[in-house]
């Protein structure tokens, strides 16, 4: 009887021995003074804070009258871009002009879709009475240029067309630069960011079809 229990007690030490190497330490506490990086505007570096400061500098900032203003402004102008692209289909227009305007129409449609939805989600109710020649607004066309673009047909469309369509996204970029510059609100933030961007490269396609050939 005594060697079985001998021997039992010998059977069970490595499984108390394998507990015991496998019985980790617990995992020290976070440190509470670690930094973490908190992203910072489109275009511009994080910024290192304390762990326990982290939540407050990533809360969402309230528009301020700056976002306000841009997206409320930016709709309008857009809308201009939209009215001169649907000249395009029966104004006799080339191939690269139609190709251009279709980009343009479908961005522009899009992103007035997006700022409405802004504006209504903070209650901001889009500004219905601006109207397409408020001269506030850098860049947007004239009464006159719009009558004189929607009698031209052919080659004398497309010349009118690319140069306002560039006047205009011109404008549209410096609005977003003084959004960048001004606003806070992060969304609003990154469609100023995507209108540079955008309307840049549309700019350089446009300087491109002026050219003869």
């Amino acid at each position: 009887m005594g060697r079985r229990v001998g021997r039992a007690a010998f059977a069970a030490l490595p499984l108390v021995f394998l507990v015991a190497c496998t019985d980790e330490p617990p995992a020290p506490p976070p440190d509470q003074n670690a930094a973490v990086i908190v992203p910072g505007k489109p275009g511009e570096p994080g910024t290192v804070v304390p762990s326990q400061d982290a939540a407050k500098h990533q809360q969402t900032p309230q528009p301020n009258d700056a976002d306000v203003n841009y997206m409320t402004m930016m709709i309008p102008h857009h809308q201009q871009a939209i009215v001169m692209t649907d000249l395009v289909a029966d104004h006799d227009a080339g191939p690269v002009v139609r190709a251009i305007a279709g980009r343009i129409a479908a961005a522009q449609g899009a992103e007035i879709t997006v700022m409405t939805q802004w504006l209504t989600g903070y209650g901001k109710a889009p500004d219905a009475h601006a109207h397409h020649g408020d001269h506030a607004m850098p860049g947007m066309a004239t009464p006159q240029q719009l009558d004189a673009l929607r009698a031209a047909r052919g080659p004398e469309f497309d010349r009118q067309f690319l140069a306002l369509m560039i006047t205009h996204h011109e404008g549209a970029v410096t609005m977003a630069r003084q959004q960048l510059a001004q606003g806070v609100e992060p969304r609003a933030q990154e469609m100023a960011q995507d209108v540079i961007t955008g309307q840049t490269a549309e700019i350089e396609r446009m300087r491109a079809a002026q050219q003869p050939g």
